[in-house]
C-alpha cells in the first residue's frame, strides 16, 4: 500500500474499508468476524499490502474475511491441546525438557489463521496476574528437568523492555534453565519496537537467548524488518524461523523458496514450516498434507540446504509435533546380494529431488 500515511494500527472493519483493504459490501460480515476474533494490522504491514491485488498474500494473512464464520468438522478452539498440558495458568508442559510460558494474550497483529485465536485479543485476559506469574515461575523452578523455557502468548515482545528484562532475569536465575526462547511476530509487524533497550533486555547471564521470528511471505522481510532482525543477530541472539503453510500465501514453490532464502539472507535459520492447525474458521487458508509434502520435495532440490525447514504438524489433542515431510527411502523388493548374511545390509530405494529412483547399496 504505497500511499498510506497511517500512523496507527487498524482495528475496526470500517477502518479496513476506508483504507481499501476490504470491500464496503463485506462490512456487515467483517463486523461479525471482528466481534469474535481480534483484528489488528500495524502500519508496517499495511505499507506492504498491494490494494490493487485482490489476492495479495500479505492481506490474506491479516485482513479478515467472511470465510472465518464458516466452521468445519474437526476444528477446535484448542486445536493443539494446550489445556490438557497446563498444570498452572500460563504454563504448557507437553515435552519433558521444556515448557511454554504464555505471558501475555495480546499481539501487535492478529493472524487470521492463529491457532490461539479464541484465546487472544481484546476482551480476553491481557496478561498473567502477579500471583499467576509467581506460580508459573515456581513451577519451572521446582521441575529440574526443564532445560528450555519458550516465551509465547500472544506475543511476549509486546511487553516493555523493563518488564521483559525482569522476566528474563527471573528465568536465568533458575539453575536448570539454560535456554530461553521467544516466539514473536514483532520484528515483522512492528520493527521499530526492536529497540536497543529491548535487545539489551533479552540478553542475560546464566541462560542463552534464542528468538523465533514468524513470517510467511518474503515481502514481510522488507527493509525495516531486516534491520530489526540484524539488531538482534548483531547483539549475539541467534534467530530461527517459524512459518505456516498457507493457501494463497506460500503454497507454491516460488513463494516458499523466496521466503526461505529471505530468512537465510537475514541470518535466520529456517526451523519450522507448520501445517495449518484446525483452528475454527481457518479452512480457507489450510492446504492438504499431500500438497505440503510435494512442496517440501520440490524445495529439497531447488534451494540450499540452509533453506530447508522441518515440515511439521501439531497433532490435535496435545500429542505434540511430528515431522510430516516426504520420505525419500523405502525397502527395495530385491535385497542386495548377501543380504541374508549376518551384518549384510538390505537394499533400499532412494528417490532424489528430481524423482529418479536409486538403489542403495548400488549393485556390485
Amino acid at each position: 500500500m504505497t500511499n498510506s500515511n497511517l500512523a496507527r494500527t487498524l482495528r475496526e472493519p470500517a477502518e479496513l474499508v476506508a483504507e481499501h483493504l476490504a470491500p464496503a459490501a463485506e462490512l456487515p460480515a467483517l463486523e461479525r468476524v471482528a466481534a469474535r476474533y481480534a483484528v489488528a494490522i500495524t502500519p508496517a504491514l499495511v505499507e506492504l499490502i498491494d490494494t490493487s491485488d485482490p489476492d495479495d498474500p500479505i492481506a490474506r494473512q491479516f485482513v479478515p474475511t467472511a470465510a472465518e464464520l464458516e466452521m468445519q468438522p474437526g476444528e477446535n478452539a484448542d486445536p493443539i491441546g494446550d489445556h490438557p498440558h497446563s498444570p498452572v495458568p500460563g504454563i504448557v508442559h507437553r515435552y519433558p525438557d521444556r515448557v511454554l510460558f504464555k505471558l501475555v494474550h495480546v499481539c501487535a497483529v492478529y493472524c487470521r489463521f492463529c491457532f490461539r485465536r479464541e484465546m487472544v485479543g481484546p476482551g480476553k485476559e491481557s496478561a498473567l496476574s502477579d500471583d499467576a506469574y509467581r506460580a508459573a515461575i515456581e513451577f519451572i523452578r521446582s521441575h529440574g528437568e526443564i532445560w528450555e523455557v519458550i516465551l509465547t502468548g500472544g506475543d511476549p515482545l509486546m511487553l516493555s523492555p523493563r518488564r521483559m528484562g525482569e522476566i528474563m532475569a527471573d528465568l536465568a536465575a533458575i539453575d536448570h534453565v539454560k535456554v530461553i526462547r521467544l516466539h514473536t511476530r514483532v520484528p515483522v509487524a512492528d520493527p521499530a519496537r526492536i529497540s536497543d533497550e529491548l535487545v539489551a533486555a533479552l540478553k542475560v547471564d546464566g541462560a542463552t537467548t534464542w528468538l523465533a521470528v514468524h513470517a510467511n511471505h518474503a515481502r514481510e522481510l522488507a527493509g525495516p524488518a531486516r534491520a530489526a532482525c540484524a539488531r538482534l543477530v548483531d547483539a549475539g541472539i541467534p534467530l530461527v524461523s517459524q512459518s505456516v503453510l498457507l493457501r494463497g500465501v506460500n503454497d507454491d514453490i516460488a513463494a516458499l523458496s523466496d521466503l526461505m532464502r529471505a530468512f537465510v539472507e537475514c541470518r535466520i535459520k529456517p526451523y519450522y514450516l507448520h501445517h495449518g492447525d484446525l483452528a475454527p474458521g481457518t479452512a480457507h487458508l489450510r492446504t492438504t498434507l499431500a500438497a505440503g509434502q510435494d512442496l517440501m520435495r520440490q524445495l529439497r532440490g531447488r534451494v540450499s540446504g540452509l533453506c530447508q525447514p522441518d515440515y511439521v504438524i501439531d497433532i490435535p489433542g496435545g500429542a505434540g509435533k511430528s515431522p510430516v515431510g516426504p520420505s525419500y527411502i523405502s525397502a527395495a523388493q530385491n535385497t542386495a546380494p548377501g543380504a541374508g548374511e549376518a551384518g549384510a545390509e538390505k537394499r533400499y530405494r532412494i528417490v532424489d529431488y528430481c524423482g529418479d529412483v536409486h538403489l542403495y547399496p548400488p549393485e556390485r
